[in-house]
């Protein structure tokens, strides 16, 4: 492996071995405004769940006729946006290669928040009887639909702005978005319930963090309207190889990258069985299953995101170095030996949940922090965003909407309490075996037609102070 010092670099010619031209990569003032709009969004994107979740039992007393089940109902009404999810992949997926990831990414934030902001506005079952639920549902349909583009569309957006050799910890910042909303649906409902009591709570308060999403969406689009399209995707369109048609670039993806579709399959069903189980089922199942007060199953919840968002970059950085591969297997073998002991220890007490969970947030990390890294980089730049976008939505519709629902009905019908554990290590166990099919795409170029695939010289602590000194002698 060659150092930086055996390549010198005179400014705006230098270009990395079959790699992104250094002065084409934009500014780093231009590459930080791209990670904060994409993480924005994505926050946007998952407060709306995690404030979904940390309200469930809330919602279950309003949107459901006494007597029913009211809390798996509640959790059913959330699998029914993963419903909606791979509609919105097919939809916005090869839309956003054929017109371009920044024009689909704004429409997405403003349908998602919209839907958020007008769940807080719904009549209850009381007042509007079988209407209540219908509306909800069909809300929840809307966010599902628009999720469908807005994670792949952030992926790939925030993937094709980055540096190559530090894709990882530029893309990681996309999770710390995702971590963010979830922890700040969860701050929000611990100060109302707090401040304004239970009793206010259950009567009005619970529609209180719905209304955030107004003002998180349009900061999100503000921040999104001062870019310019990915670099990658300006390539594609200046030698003529964007899609020409969005049923053409559909019918390309299936027909051509398939295996990576599979393959990019089997690692998002432990990916969103684990997020799922837990950070959305979790806290109504401390609750309401380990006997937890409310205000201690987020405290909970709370504490485990805070340590996870502070190791997000970590990991993403680590990725650059070592590559992607070998955190998701840390990830996965750790989750699967950790995930029984540590649901055994969560069932004695506050202290002990608090300690499990952050063992399983943190194992769970790798993965999560390296989405944005791995998941874009499995396909060509003509099909990413639908490549990405079909995949994901798919599979996370059938692994991840029906975590809690499927978690909540188990446990209900058999006092199984670690049953989401056992949930988890299937779920990994399965992510193993496409594991051993992945290519390390860590440090490789996303331009092109060609699906990325990265050598061992591509990464590692000597590629990135060689990229780094690159791009300071070009003044970027």
């Amino acid at each position: 492996m060659t150092s930086a010092a055996d390549h010198p670099v005179p400014a705006g010619t230098t270009t990395p071995a079959e790699g992104t031209p250094f002065e084409e990569l934009p500014p780093r003032r231009t590459i930080r405004q791209a990670v904060a709009a994409s993480a924005m969004g994505n926050a946007t994107e998952w407060y709306d769940y995690g404030a979904y979740a940390v309200v469930a039992v809330y919602i279950s007393q309003h949107f459901f006729p006494a007597g029913a089940e009211g809390l798996l109902w509640t959790y059913a009404f959330l699998a029914i946006s993963f419903l909606a999810r791979p509609f919105g992949g097919f939809v916005w997926g090869p839309l956003g290669d054929r017109l371009g990831r920044k024009h689909v990414l704004a429409l997405t934030i403003i349908l998602m928040s919209a839907a958020t902001f007008l769940i807080g506005v719904l009549p209850t079952y009381e007042k509007a009887g079988i209407l209540a639920p219908i509306l909800l549902a069909f809300l929840r349909i809307v966010q599902g639909f628009s999720t469908g583009g807005e994670y792949g569309g952030a992926a790939t957006f925030m993937a094709e702005y980055a540096p190559d050799k530090r894709r990882g910890l530029y893309g990681s910042f996309l999770e710390f978005g995702t971590l963010g909303g979830f922890a700040l649906g969860t701050v929000v409902v611990l100060i109302l319930q707090l401040v304004i009591g239970p009793e206010a709570m259950t009567a009005w308060g619970w529609r209180v963090p719905f209304f955030v999403a107004a003002p998180l969406g349009l900061i999100g689009l503000y921040l999104r309207s001062r870019l310019e399209e990915t670099p990658v995707f300006q390539d594609l369109e200046d030698a003529g190889e964007a899609q020409e048609s969005v049923s053409g670039g559909l019918r390309d993806l299936i027909a051509e990258y398939w295996k990576p579709i599979l393959i990019m399959g089997g690692l998002v069903i432990p990916l969103n069985i684990a997020n799922y189980t837990l950070l959305t089922y979790m806290p109504g199942y401390l609750e309401t299953k380990i006997q937890l007060s409310a205000n201690e199953s987020l405290a909970v919840i709370l504490i485990g995101e805070i340590a996870m968002m502070a190791l997000i970059p970590f990991c993403g950085a680590l990725s650059d170095r070592v590559g992607r591969k070998k955190l998701w297997w840390f990830s996965m073998v750790g989750l699967f030996v950790m995930a029984l002991p540590m649901y055994m220890l969560m069932g004695q007490g506050f202290g002990a949940a608090i300690l499990a969970f952050a063992v399983l947030g943190l194992l769970y990390i790798p993965q999560l922090s390296t989405i944005s890294a791995t998941f874009p980089a499995m396909f060509p730049a003509h099909v990413r965003f639908a490549g990405f976008a079909v995949t994901y939505n798919v599979f996370t519709s059938v692994f991840g909407g029906t975590a809690a629902p499927l978690n909540e009905t188990v446990v209900g019908m058999t006092g199984f309490l670690e049953f989401p554990a056992v949930y988890v290590m299937i779920g990994c166990a399965i992510g193993m075996v496409a594991l051993l099919f992945m290519k390390e795409t860590a440090g490789a170029s996303l331009h092109g037609t060609d699906i990325p695939e990265s050598e061992p010289e591509d990464y590692g602590p000597e590629a990135i102070t060689a990229e780094t000194e690159a791009l300071d002698a070009c003044g970027r």
